[in-house]
């Protein structure tokens, strides 16, 4: 999911269960209509070929590395934010359908992924 500065949701993309939501990163920050000064996400998606992505679009980053990588630079004071996403699913989730999933298709449960956000998004 891709949020804005005020914890609204811009973006987001349905990955399968047991896999991994790295590989949806770039083409959900490539579906943003402009270049986000800032990607801010957690140590999942410290990645080689994402970090290359964000910097060959002209975005900064702050992605800190895994334990079992070298360190890299991401600003304390830009990394704080990350828990806009956080603070976003936790409302998205209060809605029960979000939080469990009862939906059986991926289409059903955007459906009701994008009518919790756009709520949301009112609300704020």
């Amino acid at each position: 999911m891709i949020a804005d500065s005020l914890g609204r949701a811009i973006a987001f993309r349905i990955a399968p269960g047991q896999a991994h939501e790295l590989p949806e990163a770039i083409p959900l920050v490539d579906s943003l209509p402009d270049v986000p000064a800032w990607v801010v996400a957690d140590r999942g998606y410290s990645s080689h070929s994402f970090r290359e992505h964000t910097w060959s679009i002209g975005a900064k980053r702050a992605i800190p590395a895994k334990s079992n990588e070298a360190p890299v630079a991401c600003p304390d004071s830009i990394y704080t934010n990350r828990n806009v996403v956080e603070r976003l699913w936790a409302r998205l989730k209060e809605w029960r359908a979000v939080a469990t999933r009862y939906e059986k298709t991926a289409r059903s449960f955007m459906g009701v992924l994008c009518l919790a956000a756009t709520l949301d998004w009112i609300k704020r």
